[in-house]
């Protein structure tokens, strides 16, 4: 593997992570403290991350307590091409006709979002670290 790269955004070489299908797992911590994990589909908008969730999720419950997140990237076919990252959650606003939600699931599934029931909010995640590696 080659050395990490250390940077405060997402090298221009590891973009596609954050716009294709590869899976996101990103952490909240827990009201009582504690580290909790999800995988989630991501989009990234050149700027920050984006994942769209139910409203009333534990992430949302938690980062509206604490804003921290951890978000890890792998490239599914070169496991040591990746993203590392620690950053915090800047705001959160509705997926307004669940754009955010559908254009990841055409991303992800080739289709729309089948659940069309519930209200979705997107969190938009600012990056202050990234630790990343072409492979």
């Amino acid at each position: 593997p080659m050395p990490a790269i250390r940077t405060t955004t997402v090298p221009d070489e590891l973009l596609d992570l954050g716009t294709t299908d590869a899976l996101g797992h990103v952490s909240s911590i827990g009201l009582d403290g504690s580290i909790c994990s999800h995988i989630v589909w991501i989009d990234w908008d050149g700027e920050h991350l984006l994942i769209s969730s139910p409203v009333g999720s534990v992430k949302g419950r938690n980062w509206r307590a604490n804003p921290q997140a951890g978000i890890t990237v792998v490239d599914r076919t070169k496991q040591f091409r990746y993203i590392q990252a620690a950053g915090r959650v800047t705001e959160i606003r509705p997926d307004e006709g669940l754009a955010v939600i559908d254009r990841l699931s055409r991303r992800y599934r080739g289709e729309d979002y089948p659940i069309r029931t519930g209200t979705r909010e997107v969190f938009v995640i600012t990056l202050d670290r990234v630790r990343a590696s072409l492979g």
